[in-house]
């Protein structure tokens, strides 16, 4: 047990910005042999309050229960031998800082706001990040694999009021052909020439690789930690870029030029763990001129031509000439990539779910029409120019089992889920010693059991 004393500090106003110079730390909590500190909460309570995000009563009461339920399960984790991905914690971990100083105009502001310099910020990030993503898989196991049969989604259908029944938002299903600009030869030439001359730096010794990618790398997730990406599986990375990784062995030697869908790359291997690697990378991407993507609107105007004059239909477009390789075997239809979306996985996007250019231009497409061109961004950060076909829209509306199985089965998984691990905390509360400080135990638990 972390070995701090209670004290008898009472705040007048526990609402009050938390200056951690001026106040003298307390236990809240004590969850088995974890402590909730003071300093815990007022974290906590700053980064949810950065995010927007809506506490659910008091904060002072929802804070330190939601990390007295995340201590029940990081206690669990150990037993296990439950780990976070390092590698996957750093990434998000830079990605958040970056997002945060270019939200607030600066680092110093960031600072400022947090009252603590960067490095702390970015530890005591690591740390909730770590232990949200070490709690999620505790979660992923307690649980297992949810199993549903139609008769049990029938039955929760029948169940619910007509009223109470969730409302689906509108939905539509696109399908997209794209074109991607001509790179010129001195284009792609010039780009193996520096990433050649990068290579001759480092192999000789004159330069560090990690200098080299902060510098120069256009991959801007890894860039600011050197290039390096952290350990990663085979099956996450594209093909061809794995191929050459995996194969790599001497740390101290950069690979062959990569051209992969994202444009071209050196690699240097870092360390390799079982069947994950870590290595750097430096990414370069042709850069595209507006006479190249003049070039490619033209033959993508010529294209919507031929379709609306019957010489082809979309589909066949989308199948034979479309670039967009993810949709070309799927006759250009668009599937949900959003992981935290009830649609993923489908054809199915709510508006706010589709890329930004394409959203705009469906918004007011009626079903069969078919887009004048347009550019894009891709999620490869490739500029292409699109038409894109408006195959059905499905206006909001009360769910029912005919349009909606899924969703309701989403809900129903949701619900299941939600009450074995209800369950579990309950149970885990009975054999875990919980402490909770005089002057918080005021509150309208989530969970009643905390206090007896």
């Amino acid at each position: 047990m972390k070995k701090i004393l209670f004290t008898s500090l009472i705040l007048c106003n526990l609402g009050a910005v938390f200056a951690q110079q001026n106040v003298i730390d307390e236990i809240v909590w004590i969850v088995g042999d974890e402590a909730i500190l003071l300093s815990d909460v007022e974290s906590h309570r700053l980064y949810m309050q950065n995010e927007g995000t809506r506490f659910e009563g008091d904060p002072y009461c929802f804070i330190p229960e939601q990390l007295a339920i995340q201590k029940l399960y990081l206690n669990q984790a150990k037993t296990d031998s439950i780990d976070a991905d390092e590698g996957q914690i750093i990434r998000m971990t830079d990605q958040w800082v970056n997002a945060q100083i270019a939200q607030v105009g600066s680092r110093e502001k960031l600072e400022e706001y947090f009252n603590k310099k960067l490095s702390q910020i970015k530890e005591e990030r690591k740390t909730i990040l770590r232990e949200q993503q070490t709690v999620q898989k505790m979660q992923q196991k307690i649980v297992g694999d949810i199993k549903l049969t139609p008769s049990e989604v029938r039955s929760y259908f029948r169940g619910i009021p007509q009223d109470s029944l969730p409302t689906i938002p509108t939905s539509v299903e696109v399908q997209i052909i794209t074109m991607e600009p001509k790179i010129p030869f001195e284009e792609t030439d010039a780009i193996k020439a520096r990433l050649r001359e990068f290579t001759e730096l480092v192999n000789s010794g004159q330069r560090e690789f990690s200098t080299l990618a902060r510098m120069y790398s256009e991959d801007p997730g890894s860039a600011v930690r050197g290039g390096e990406m952290g350990f990663t599986s085979k099956s996450s990375l594209v093909p061809e870029f794995a191929n050459v990784a995996f194969n790599l062995t001497d740390p101290k030697r950069v690979s062959n030029i990569v051209e992969t869908e994202y444009g071209y790359h050196i690699i240097q291997l870092i360390e390799k763990r079982g069947d994950r690697i870590n290595c750097r990378h430096i990414l370069l991407r042709p850069r595209v001129s507006d006479n190249e993507l003049n070039e490619a609107s033209a033959r993508m105007d010529t294209l919507y031509t031929d379709i609306n004059s019957n010489k082809l239909t979309f589909e066949e477009a989308a199948t034979y000439l479309s670039y967009d390789k993810d949709t070309r075997n799927n006759k250009g239809l668009m599937v949900n990539q959003d992981y935290e979306s009830q649609n993923f996985g489908t054809p199915k996007f709510e508006m706010q779910e589709l890329p930004q250019e394409v959203g705009i231009v469906v918004d007011t497409m009626k079903i069969g029409e078919i887009s004048k061109p347009f550019r894009m961004i891709t999620s490869k950060q490739k500029e292409v120019v699109a038409i894109v076909k408006l195959k059905a829209r499905t206006l909001s509306h009360r769910a029912n089992l005919a349009d909606d199985y899924q969703a309701l089965k989403s809900v129903v998984e949701d619900r299941k889920r939600e009450d074995l691990l209800k369950d579990w905390v309950a149970k885990k509360q009975k054999t875990t010693y919980v402490r909770i400080s005089e002057n918080w135990r005021n509150c309208d638990f989530q969970y009643p059991g905390w206090v007896r």
